[in-house]
């Protein structure tokens, strides 16, 4: 029973009480004067009264805290599709327990401006290359005032993801997070659609490498007459150096802030993460390891000579991997060849990394499998995949979506104690950045020239084990992932220090002054 109907019977109940009792006064005969009939009914009037008031008031209190808690559970309730107010527990306790949290999402006001046209956006690459692109391309969209559709990402290249943008990053937290910078759409408006039929719109690649003057002078009148430009190809990046202090800075908070995974991969990352860290410190290898890097590349050391013939047959299969004739040997010695498991190992030993750490393996299929992974696992025991990790109901919904696993090893290696890559390609270029972005966190940047010279001289008995040791522990000393300068080469934009490895505007001023 609820308050309010406990203290309605309450006062029913006194009611009837009171009545009864005059009545069985009168019914035993009991006769009293007229003053004093009169003086008894005025007492008993008082009291009736005083009831009154006293229920009413006790009424009139319990309506109000049951009508706070009903302000307090309502609506969560009815969102929740609740199917009465009449049907929840009077306790205070179950109410504030079963009455959820509403995080209020305040967002950035809408940027208002006079809109020149949109652009469309074709990625191509992995996930990282397509990561960096989508930024580039935000900032050329908000600099030159034009509306941004989601990019599409590459679905052709090496790995064949059928991904769509939606599936590995938070859409509407792209588009809602930078809505003060640029207005970007899901697509072209509907009066639009109906105008540019597939394949006839305005399509070309940008530039590789411009400033923003290039956009600015030869892309935004394009934009301006065709109403809608088209870029089938984002690999032809912004420079890196050069450019107004807010584009950079605009990079990195779309970048760091703006591309959110979706919940599903943070919800699995972060499990990953969790498992490692009940187990301690782990370091993260980004063991450039895999058969299309190899072939790629042209990067054969140490493989056998069926296996040179495979991946050579691999790399002339596909036509726009451009350099067909490669000397794998030249190559690596001019540190251009990721590092095999075997030197990597070597590599780790000299820089007196425990040997009990956990070392997360990210990266696909290590070409040689076991085999070539056996000396590295001789080295460190604890050597662990996400495939080891989780079951594999948890991967069934990312297998075959080579950049939604790499959206996993991406959480992984920003979280982990060291991070060791062993090539520098998109993946450990943008990791290096955010880590540095994060607080400079330790990232051990391989000098490989000069390590396949070290290594050379140990495998053929030219140097000791202590000497090879103290020259990379030398070597890397200052490689640790501290701040740095980024290089500028203003005639030559392709060799300077990649913005995304060192945003170094958007970076914390460290206490230390910055090298060179």
């Amino acid at each position: 029973m609820g308050r309010g109907a406990f203290w309605t019977h309450r006062k029913c109940r006194l009611e009837w009480t009171m009545g009864s009792e005059y009545r069985g006064k009168t019914h035993h005969g009991l006769k009293l004067g007229r003053e004093g009939k009169a003086e008894k009914l005025k007492g008993r009037s008082k009291l009736k009264l005083w009831m009154i008031r006293t229920t009413t008031t006790v009424l009139l209190w319990t309506c109000f805290l049951q009508l706070t808690a009903l302000g307090e559970t309502w609506g969560p309730r009815v969102l929740k599709g609740w199917s009465s107010c009449f049907t929840f527990s009077d306790s205070p306790l179950s109410v504030k327990q079963l009455a959820p949290s509403v995080e209020k999402i305040v967002l950035p006001p809408k940027r208002i401006y006079r809109n020149n046209g949109y652009v469309m956006v074709s990625c191509n690459g992995g996930l990282n290359q397509m990561r960096a692109a989508i930024c580039d391309m935000v900032a050329i969209a908000r600099y030159l005032n034009v509306t941004l559709i989601v990019p599409e990402l590459d679905k052709t290249s090496f790995w064949a993801d059928p991904s769509e943008f939606q599936d590995i990053f938070d859409v509407d937290h792209f588009i809602t997070s930078l809505r003060d910078e640029v207005r970007i759409l899901k697509e072209l408006p509907p009066r639009l659609k109906r105008r540019i039929k597939p394949g006839i719109a305005y399509s070309m690649p940008p530039v590789s490498w411009s400033d923003i003057s290039y956009y600015q002078n030869q892309i935004l009148p394009l934009i301006k007459k065709h109403k809608v430009v088209h870029f089938n190809r984002t690999d032809a990046r912004l420079a890196n150096n050069g450019l107004p202090s807010e584009i950079q800075k605009l990079r990195c908070r779309v970048n760091y802030a703006a591309l959110r995974f979706t919940s599903q991969i943070e919800e699995l990352g972060r499990r990953v993460i969790r498992i490692l860290r009940q187990n301690g410190p782990f370091l993260v290898l980004h063991l450039r390891y895999e058969m299309d890097m190899l072939a790629f590349s042209g990067c054969t050391h140490g493989c056998t000579i069926e296996e040179v013939d495979e991946l050579t047959r691999m790399r002339y299969a596909y036509p726009w991997w451009k350099e067909k004739v490669i000397n794998s040997e030249v190559k690596r010695k001019d540190g251009l060849c990721p590092l095999t498991p075997v030197e990597i190992a070597l590599i780790l030993k000299a820089l007196d990394i425990d040997h009990n750490i956990q070392v997360y393996i990210a990266a696909g299929e290590i070409y040689g499998g076991e085999r070539r992974m056996a000396a590295l696992s001789d080295a460190y025991p604890n050597v662990v995949r996400k495939e080891l990790l989780l079951g594999p109901s948890d991967l069934r919904y990312f297998q075959n979506h080579s950049s939604q696993m790499a959206a996993l090893d991406y959480m992984v290696s920003l979280e982990s104690d060291i991070f060791v890559p062993t090539y520098d390609g998109n993946m450990a270029k943008v990791v290096e950045g955010h880590r540095r972005f994060l607080g400079y966190k330790k990232t051990i940047i391989l000098d490989r020239k000069l390590l396949v010279e070290l290594i050379d001289q140990y495998s053929n008995g030219t140097i000791g084990w202590d000497d090879f040791s103290s020259s990379v522990k030398a070597a890397h000393a200052n490689r640790m992932g501290r701040p740095t300068r980024r290089a500028v080469i203003p005639d030559r934009r392709k060799e300077e220090d990649y913005f995304y490895a060192n945003p170094q505007e958007c970076l914390q001023q460290p206490d230390e002054p910055w090298t060179s």
